[in-house]
């Protein structure tokens, strides 16, 4: 087996990976609880609220591949700062926006500092640490993700207290400029020159198919399927995506390197590691207007109330590297993902009168499935990487997982939408009243103080939470299926880094 020469500054390295990994979990939960805030304040519907979500994840998703091999070819310390200094940029033009389309333009500008930061933070892993370390430092960078999470919501909604939503963008600014310090003193330079150059058409193939594919998904709801555009996106998306993938396999060094996905562990990790995503962002999508608008909580205690997934998630990284040791990544992951299917079928449940408690209950499982599946998953495809192709792989690996997060914040935000206007009673508002209502469960709280409509009040909270509760079916469901292709196709036997890792000195850096 290859042997690395260990680099003495590695552990120093991963911190400054821990900083920038930290700087954009921190970002994603913000968001999503000043949505609400932000829905009011700029009179934004649900579709407008899923692209404020989604302008970021698109571009973050569409951009990763070829910021994986700008790393590769030019640097990955280079891009790395290059990725933060641009999502710095970003917040600020998020800090400063005054209307809806400014916040979309600016969370598309931090998509692309993300798009460089994340699959490059991964793709460096490989090259500092040998295989006996690689588990333990890809449990580190996950936790670091994940802690950014819990501190995204508390910090957001101390802020949206307190001072008005440009904030939440204006936060990123000091987080930022910690990454690219930490980067600029602590990471040494790493890149292989051998690597595919970065193609201008195969690129514009890839914003261009997924940004329609997602744009379709968005107005279908308000549209409806069968409407010409919507029609005319989805095919336009299908045929720029089957461009691409026939223009990579004609090109003898390609970006979007389809022989990776022969690799079955590589390929079915990265599938769980997808469909974990999907189902993870489509839940913190549609669960902060549940405990805003309907439960009544502030922006704060909504941050304070998605704890529980976070404690789940803690428990999970800290057993996940004796579960699998134990038991091998193939159980742990699917074992991970029906905890996860159990926690959507029983949210699914959740009526206007359970209470937070039963709520907390299933966020509880939903963190720990999360963290005992994602975990494994996402060693087990970097671990099936050849060396020389990790900024590549990695690229491949999280442009998968942010489609799956993309596709999942546009469907399952679509199926709310059409599920709560459906149920919506309007019964006595004028057209364009009832218009409003329809477009969000915080536009019908309005309308309803507006028209002091107790009856308007009450259906907007249940036909939300029936909506919600028809998402986290599908969450469910998508979880099982999820599951079961783990069960059936990846490999049986642990990773060596799995197998040799000293389990307890793993589970202690994860949690660190």
């Amino acid at each position: 087996m290859e042997t690395i020469t260990p680099d003495p500054r590695r552990w120093w390295a991963l911190a400054a990976l821990v900083a920038s990994m930290l700087t954009l979990g921190f970002d994603l939960t913000i968001l999503n609880v000043a949505l609400p805030t932000m829905a009011a304040d700029l009179d934004a519907g649900t579709g407008a609220q899923q692209w404020m979500a989604d302008a970021y994840v698109v571009v973050f998703a569409a951009l990763m591949l070829p910021a994986g091999l700008l790393g590769d070819r030019f640097g990955r310390r280079r891009m790395l700062i290059a990725g933060l200094a641009v999502f710095l940029a970003g917040s600020l033009v998020g800090a400063l926006a005054d209307d809806v389309n400014a916040v979309i333009a600016a969370r598309a500008v931090m998509g692309v500092g993300g798009a460089l930061v994340t699959p490059l933070a991964l793709s460096v892993l490989p090259t500092l640490f040998a295989s006996d370390e690689r588990t333990k430092a890809v449990g580190i960078v996950s936790a670091a993700s994940a802690l950014g999470l819990p501190l995204g919501p508390i910090i957001g909604g101390w802020l949206l207290n307190h001072f008005w939503w440009g904030s939440v963008f204006l936060v990123n600014v000091p987080m930022a400029a910690l990454g690219i310090a930490a980067c600029v003193f602590l990471l040494p330079e790493t890149r292989d020159p051998s690597s595919p150059k970065v193609e201008a058409l195969s690129t514009a193939l890839t914003v261009t198919g997924l940004g329609t594919l997602v744009y379709a998904i968005i107005e279908a709801p308000t549209r409806g399927w069968g409407d010409p555009l919507v029609l005319g996106m989805l095919a336009a998306a299908v045929a720029l995506i089957t461009a691409l993938v026939l223009r990579e396999r004609r090109v003898q060094r390609p970006m979007l390197d389809m022989t990776l996905l022969t690799h079955r562990g590589f390929l079915f990790n990265t599938i769980a590691a997808t469909l974990v995503n999907f189902i993870l962002t489509g839940l913190l999508f549609v669960l902060p207007p549940f405990l805003q608008a309907v439960l009544g909580h502030d922006a704060l205690g909504t941050g304070v109330r998605l704890l529980p997934m976070m404690g789940g998630l803690l428990v999970a990284s800290r057993l996940a590297p004796r579960v699998v040791a134990r038991f091998g990544a193939r159980a742990t992951v699917s074992a991970g993902l029906v905890v996860l299917a159990f926690a959507g079928l029983l949210g699914s449940r959740t009526t206007v009168d359970s209470g937070y408690g039963f709520v907390a209950l299933w966020l509880s499982l939903t963190g720990f499935g999360f963290g005992l599946s994602l975990i494994p998953a996402m060693n087990g495809g970097l671990s099936a990487l050849p060396r020389d192709r990790a900024g590549s792989g990695s690229g491949l690996l999280m442009t998968m997982r942010q489609v799956g997060g993309a596709i999942g914040i546009a469907l399952l935000g679509s199926l709310l939408a059409g599920a709560f206007r459906d149920r919506l009673d309007v019964t006595g508002l004028s057209a364009q009243a009832a218009d409003t209502a329809g477009e969000s469960v915080v536009a019908a709280h309005l309308v309803a103080q507006r028209t002091g409509s107790a009856d308007l009040l009450a259906s907007a909270n249940d036909a939300y939470v029936h909506g919600m509760g028809v998402v986290l079916l599908v969450c469910g469901i998508a979880a099982l299926v999820a599951a079961l292709l783990a069960a059936a196709f990846l490999p049986s036997a642990p990773h060596p880094a799995e197998s040799t890792a000293d389990p307890d000195m793993a589970a202690e850096e994860s949690h660190a």
